[in-house]
């Protein structure tokens, strides 16, 4: 069943910022971009590294290693090599704070 999970506060995040949590055996990287929330597993579907740490421009996020570029809105992977789209999750706001949907 999947559960909301407090996140953190919204105003720790301003726009064009993301921050990485931990949930279970995942790294969520969690983005604010233009006041809208995103949130994405936190490894390249290429090469099992972590996409944080790559060039964010508006909603797609590069690779810090070979180049893959992703939507951060929607975790379609959109250049090779990598050709797998990225897990989402759902995000929400409550009470001012950023809520994760997650199992």
């Amino acid at each position: 069943m999947m559960d909301w999970i407090n996140a953190f506060p919204m105003s720790e995040l301003d726009a064009g910022e993301w921050r990485v949590l931990e949930l279970g055996d995942n790294d969520v990287a969690v983005f604010n971009i233009d006041g809208e929330y995103f949130a994405i597993e936190d490894t390249c579907t290429h090469d099992g590294g972590c996409l944080t740490g790559g060039r964010v421009e508006a909603n797609i996020i590069e690779c810090p290693r070979h180049g893959a570029q992703f939507d951060i809105k929607t975790g379609e992977a959109l250049s090779p090599p990598a050709y797998e789209d990225l897990q989402t999750f759902a995000v929400r706001l409550n009470n001012d704070m950023v809520q994760i949907e997650y199992d």
